[in-house]
């Protein structure tokens, strides 16, 4: 059996952390709403690059080979993504409905995805610099 890479592996962690940690806990609302948030972000340039290469293959498949891609299923949702810089990606799926999320790149080679699932999340982010990298997946009920 091969060994995993460190990204794949340290993901894995931090989702089976974030499942043990909630799936004890019943959970029952009166008429409100919540959310769950993960953030990845790369402790390394091999994790960095998995995030990036990540990013632009989604691009790729959606049919975008640079730049930026909101992509929006639902109702009463909204995004944006603004770049200044070489060589940015920026990645923001919603799928549900009253989501709201930006993503602000200064600088090149900044890549970042965020990821909206049921309803009422709201994820934004600022990338200064050069190379930076992460996700943010969200699910809202």
């Amino acid at each position: 059996m091969k060994p995993r890479p460190k990204a794949t592996r340290a993901a894995g962690i931090a989702l089976a952390a974030a499942l043990a940690v909630l799936a004890p806990a019943p959970v029952a609302f009166a008429g409100g709403s919540a959310s769950l948030s993960l953030e990845i972000t790369p402790q390394s340039r091999e994790e960095s690059r998995a995030i990036r290469t990540g990013l632009a293959l989604y691009g790729l498949a959606r049919g975008i080979e640079s730049g930026a891609i909101i992509d929006q299923k639902g109702r009463a949702n909204a995004a944006g993504i603004a770049q200044i810089g070489r060589g940015n990606q920026g990645v923001i799926h919603q799928d549900g409905r009253d989501h709201d999320a930006s993503i602000r790149q200064h600088g090149n080679r900044n890549a970042y995805g965020i990821f909206q699932f049921g309803r009422g999340t709201s994820g934004h982010v600022e990338q200064r610099g050069n190379g930076g990298s992460g996700v943010l997946i969200q699910m809202g009920w």
